[in-house]
């Protein structure tokens, strides 16, 4: 067995005897970094160290203010046909006033629902023309404000702040299963907002705590985050590992070629980063269009979305592993093709 080989296999001995060190996928690239070093007679690429996720924006600079609106008891007595004075009382009282964003929300979402329900129904006829303005004018308000309230709903929640926890490891390739787990909650969380002006969609408030409750029992877009930037630069050492070898006039003696068939174990891991691709992918495509729902929110959001969760932004961990990954696959097949070649002239 070469030495850098052997050098790789006792690395990750000792980090499995001390539990510590580098993840397994770590182990994984780098030994797969050794490997091609075998195979084109070159030392194998220093690594570096993989910077962490960025640190997300605190709550209050996410959050929108909504206005207070405030009516006298007789002017709200006066609507009670519209059925509002006891969700006003509830939202007022103690219990109310200390419920999370989500609950918020639903009262939002309930206090908008009866009053446009009032103010398209017959009974409307029956009011002051004093009370109708009020009533159209209370209408117009809570629907412009819903939005908002939904909004906040999400950037607000513990929940949501916690899926991007910096401190949250890397992914095992096994553990990508996660992605298929939790992307339901990003759906429901997508629909509730995409339908809350659908009278004929009924909120659960039970479906969505569990909903935030799935984001919160894992830093899935954090775990994703840092899986795809240590995946980025060992793949990027890796490239230039095989530019170096590529740059050579012939192929060195103990050469693999093509790769495979004498490291098995390349195609697997090119197969196992493809799947990180495809799952990553699909996880912030969910994300984008659950953000695409709502409004576009604050600038810090905006700036954290397109720095770390755009699945097409210009620089994100996503986009920058498709490059990198794209390009070893290139550089992989010209190194094959160039041994096909040094063959056939032999």
């Amino acid at each position: 067995m070469k030495a850098c080989r052997l050098f790789a296999l006792l690395a990750g001995l000792a980090v499995l005897l001390c539990g510590c060190g580098p993840s397994p996928l770590e182990r994984e690239l780098i030994a797969y970094q050794h490997e091609l070093a075998d195979a084109t007679g070159l030392s194998p690429p220093e690594t570096s160290d993989v910077p962490n996720i960025g640190d997300f924006p605190e709550r209050r600079s996410l959050t929108l203010e909504i206005p207070e609106v405030r009516e006298g008891l007789l002017d709200v007595f006066a609507l009670r046909g519209c059925h509002i004075a006891n969700l006003v009382a509830q939202r007022n009282n103690q219990l109310g006033k200390t419920a999370a964003p989500s609950q918020h929300w639903l009262y939002e979402l309930q206090l908008w629902r009866r009053l446009d329900h009032c103010m398209n129904n017959p009974a409307v006829d029956s009011l002051s023309p004093e009370d109708r303005e009020r009533l159209a004018r209370l209408t117009e308000t809570k629907t412009r404000q819903l939005p908002l309230a939904s909004y906040n709903a999400l950037v607000a929640s513990s929940e949501w702040a916690g899926s991007f926890s910096r401190a949250s490891a890397v992914l095992d390739i096994d553990e990508l299963t996660a992605v298929d787990a939790q992307l339901p909650a990003l759906t429901y969380l997508t629909q509730a907002v995409d339908r809350q002006f659908d009278h004929q969609w009924q909120p659960d408030s039970g479906k969505l705590e569990q909903a935030l409750k799935v984001l919160r029992d894992r830093p899935l877009s954090a775990e994703l985050l840092r899986t795809l930037q240590l995946a980025t630069l060992r793949l990027k050492e890796a490239n230039g590992l095989l530019v170096s070898a590529l740059a050579n006039t012939s192929l060195p003696p103990q050469a693999s070629c093509p790769l495979a068939e004498k490291s098995p174990s390349a195609d697997l891991l090119l197969r196992q980063m493809e799947r990180l691709l495809r799952q990553s992918r699909r996880w912030f495509s969910a994300m984008d269009q659950l953000l695409d729902a709502h409004l576009e929110g604050a600038a810090e959001l905006q700036r954290y979305r397109s720095q770390w969760l755009s699945p097409s932004g210009a620089d994100t961990p996503l986009v920058r592993f498709r490059e990198v990954l794209d390009h070893h696959r290139l550089l992989r097949q010209q190194w094959d093709q160039r041994c096909v070649g040094d063959r056939d002239l032999r």
